[in-house]
């Protein structure tokens, strides 16, 4: 009896401590065309943790594992709504297609905490009408932080009043009140700022009583930091006139980045908790110099803050990641050997290339910059090429399936090698080489030692890749294709970061 006592307890504390979330849904007037994705809303450089597809009918099935509990960004359609999830949830989410963000019910294990986010922000929104923030920038100091309390006691109340309605775990009533103070903060930076011009009082400066409230919304700081982007901002926005003012001092040439000297003024910093100076040089870095165009040497700068500045292995690890993902594997390496397999049920690997070197493109059906129009400018760098150079196209749709269908319909008596990568999106090579919808279609080129021999390219009239081709094949291209095949590279959601001049 005991040991099934025993077994019956092991299986408790493996289901309560699982992270993934299991979603299912239908979006009336769905488009098989359009993919689902779910994004970290508080995570630093964050990635779409899960990329589902719509059937015909609106319905959709996924899951993922979440990295914390708080709030997720739900993308579709190009299109994005908030939604509170818990790791080990199963949830559905229904609504009209063609009214989303703005109308879609959640339902299942989210459905408490959801409805509990939805009815405080109804409620917050009415009484935000009633805030004249612009008059309140008038104000002498004390009326302000009178009016600044009233405020706070009132949101305060009305998330009470919707925790009462909608019965929520008290870790979304928290998070939403975090969310409501970071946002007083931010009332309270706005008046530190604009106050002496609004009054024409140019020595203004706050007082005690003012910092000392400031630092009674600010005692949570740690968690606040973890979960709360608009937090972050306001931390980022009292930090930004003196680091502009150290960014004009020290940086003679103007050809320093806003990482770099970021990273200095932080050092100057003692008394900051490293923490704070790990998400803060975090979104800095991931809002303006990490990015598909950053240069070689640019990356290398902040390889090494990412290395010697960020003490948080969390931090580091989601740096790391979208450095990789963007930048792709290093030239030299060998390419990933993940599992493919062709349409007749053979094994395939990209490293089974062996007698010329290799062009690899990665596509899927469902992406729109894959269209007649540019198919036939692919077909023409591999007549040109294909004497000196082999062609392989790893197809990344949700099924073999739907690889068959889609191989035939596009690359039909074109040169190369089709196959497919099983899952899809989810699928091991995807992880292996950081690839995400927002990468696809691409390209890399590898020697016929199986090695890596270039980066990734989004454009097949890049001049670069056109003479990366040249090279590894000998040949010389009359010119580069006048037509691309483009992708934009939207990068996640990334918070405001103070900017040098």
């Amino acid at each position: 009896m005991s040991k099934y006592f025993f077994m019956l307890m092991v299986a408790f504390v493996a289901m309560s401590c699982s992270k993934k979330v299991e979603v299912t849904g239908n979006f009336a007037g769905g488009s098989p065309l359009e993919r689902i994705e779910f994004i970290e809303a508080s995570g630093v450089a964050t990635l779409p943790l899960m990329n589902i597809g719509v059937d015909s009918k609106g319905s959709f099935a996924g899951s993922f594992e979440a990295p914390k509990d708080g709030m997720y960004i739900m993308t579709y359609a190009g299109k994005q709504g908030m939604i509170y999830l818990k790791g080990g949830q199963k949830l559905n989410i229904s609504g009209q297609a063609e009214a989303f963000p703005s109308k879609f019910t959640v339902s299942g294990d989210a459905k408490k905490n959801n409805d509990f986010i939805q009815e405080a922000l109804a409620q917050i929104q009415t009484y935000a009408t009633q805030i004249n923030v612009g008059e309140m920038v008038t104000k002498d100091e004390a009326t302000f932080l009178k009016e600044v309390e009233k405020v706070r006691v009132e949101l305060e109340k009305r998330i009470d009043a919707a925790a009462k309605k909608s019965s929520p775990d008290s870790d979304a009533v928290q998070w939403k009140k975090d969310e409501m103070n970071a946002s007083i903060l931010g009332l309270m930076s706005q008046y530190e700022m604009n106050h002496a011009q609004a009054t024409g009082k140019a020595d203004f400066k706050v007082s005690k009583n003012f910092t000392d409230a400031e630092a009674k919304l600010k005692k949570d700081n740690d968690r606040m930091l973890k979960n709360q982007p608009i937090y972050r901002n306001y931390l980022l926005g009292k930090l930004s006139q003196e680091f502009q003012t150290y960014a004009t001092a020290n940086n003679k040439s103007g050809e320093e980045t806003s990482s770099v000297l970021f990273s200095q003024f932080l050092d100057t910093k003692k008394d900051m908790p490293q923490l704070e100076k790990d998400y803060l040089l975090a979104f800095v870095m991931s809002n303006s110099d990490i990015n598909p165009s950053t240069t070689p040497e640019n990356s290398a700068k902040i390889n090494k803050i990412i290395n010697e500045k960020i003490k948080d292995s969390e931090i580091k690890k989601d740096l790391e990641r979208i450095q990789f993902v963007l930048s792709g594997p290093k030239l030299g390496e060998a390419i990933a050997s993940s599992p493919l397999v062709k349409e007749d049920g053979s094994a395939f690997k990209l490293t089974d290339n062996k007698a010329k070197p290799a062009m690899v493109m990665f596509y899927a059906s469902w992406n729109p910059y894959i269209n007649e129009a540019t198919v036939p400018v692919l077909k023409e760098v591999t007549k040109f090429y294909q004497s000196k150079m082999d062609f392989i196209y790893v197809n990344l749709d949700d099924t073999k399936d739907q690889f068959v269908k889609t191989s035939k319909a596009m690359l039909q008596g074109m040169a190369g090698t089709n196959v497919y990568a099983d899952g899809g999106m989810n699928s091991q090579i995807a992880k292996d080489l950081g690839i995400y919808g927002f990468k696809l279609p691409s390209f890399i080129m590898i020697d016929k030692e199986g090695k890596v021999a270039s980066k990734f390219f989004y454009n097949l009239g890049d001049p670069e890749l056109v003479t990366i081709l040249d090279k590894l094949t000998g040949l010389k291209a009359p010119m580069a294709p006048e037509a691309t095949l483009q992708n934009d590279l939207i990068a996640p959601p990334m918070e405001a970061a103070p900017a040098t001049k």
